[in-house]
């Protein structure tokens, strides 16, 4: 990549504000909308199922749209770059692995299991940013699996989402 390339600004500061300003008054409306379909009432056994949520939901689009307001009224600091190129991929080096750790824990169709996906994360990350040797990042990896398996399933008894491997030592 050229060195230009990286002082690039990815958008203004007007822009991802924006962005997330209408982000955010999108979700509060879908909050408010499902409010209203469980009830959003007081009923005469006390408040219905989404009576909170719709209040909740309102503050959220009344912050939103402040938030859009202010971001679009920014003057000149809102031409401001928001994050450089190189910042960006910093950033996304961190986030694109833990949302593929949720998703391997969290699939409704397969689920790794919390433990199996959590050894996998901190090799990748011991191995690949650390640059730690294979006997490091197996020997960490694994044995805080087993220490977090140990302490949660066997002495807190807490069931955490299990994968395969549990599967087959008859934790499930």
């Amino acid at each position: 990549m050229q060195d230009g390339l990286e002082d690039r600004a990815v958008g203004s500061v007007r822009m991802w504000e924006t962005i997330v300003a209408v982000g955010f008054l999108i979700f509060g409306a879908v909050v408010v909308w499902e409010s209203r379909r469980l009830g959003s009432e007081w009923a005469s056994d006390g408040p219905q199922a989404g009576y909170f949520p719709f209040y909740i939901g309102v503050i959220i689009c009344i912050s939103a749209v402040v938030n859009l307001i202010t971001a679009l009224n920014a003057g000149p600091s809102g031409r401001q770059p928001f994050v450089y190129r190189k910042q960006i991929r910093m950033v996304l080096t961190v986030m694109i692995p833990c949302a593929i750790y949720v998703a391997l824990i969290a699939n409704p169709v397969y689920s790794l299991g919390i433990y199996e996906a959590s050894a996998l994360f901190i090799a990748i990350f011991m191995r690949y940013l650390g640059k730690y040797g294979w006997g490091s990042v197996v020997g960490v990896s694994l044995g805080t699996m087993l220490v977090f398996f140990i302490m949660f399933e066997i002495w807190f008894q807490v069931p955490l989402p299990k994968g395969p491997i549990e599967a087959l030592f008859g934790f499930s």
